[in-house]
């Protein structure tokens, strides 16, 4: 059997980055296997291990991507609007919109990620990338802020949002999980 090229084995380590990706953040990172991985992706064992020395070593990865990814979709959110204020408005309706709740696997890294990341040792890999991803959303709050607040306030704002999120995710079917999303969103509403 031929060797696959330069072009497509880059090709194959990006699929593998991005049904990983999927996978861990819908079902959790104890939840999948690397044979779950290769299976998604149509390839063997052997050939998972030829691009990452670990199911670690991908999960650092496929996080490092999950969280990238989080930040340009917000910022594709917030473009159009005209004025700070707009910005956080639709951040604030994106993010707390059931059908964000309902899509874990294309959804927010931090809240996906959080339980498994608090289980790793300190240090490790996959903890200082989520640390990075969670500084990065945690600027971008920040820069689009219209009240300005301090960095004090930008954390509080983010936990609300990943905590509302989290709670809704385990309490969907409830009536209670609309309602914890609807409560976030008016406790982050910014009076104009």
């Amino acid at each position: 059997m031929p060797r696959a090229s330069r072009a497509q084995a880059e090709q194959h380590r990006e699929e593998i980055v991005v049904e990983s990706s999927r996978l861990f953040r819908e079902r959790g990172l104890a939840a999948v296997s690397v044979a779950d991985v290769t299976g998604a992706v149509g390839m063997t064992h052997g050939g998972f291990y030829k691009h990452f020395a670990s199911k670690e070593a991908l999960a650092t990865e496929a996080a490092q991507r999950a969280f990238k990814l989080a930040v340009e979709h917000q910022e594709a959110v917030i473009a159009p609007a005209p004025d700070p204020a707009g910005k956080w408005q639709a951040l604030i309706d994106d993010y707390l919109r059931p059908a964000h709740r309902d899509a874990p696997a294309d959804g927010c890294p931090a809240t996906a990620f959080a339980t498994d990341v608090a289980r790793e040792p300190l240090p490790s890999p996959l903890r200082e990338t989520y640390i990075s991803g969670v500084e990065d959303f945690v600027s971008l709050l920040q820069r689009i802020a219209p009240d300005n607040p301090d960095r004090e306030e930008t954390l509080a704002r983010y936990a609300l949002l990943v905590g509302a999120l989290t709670l809704a995710r385990a309490t969907n079917g409830d009536p209670i999980s609309d309602e914890i999303l609807a409560a976030a969103r008016a406790r982050l509403e910014i009076p104009g």
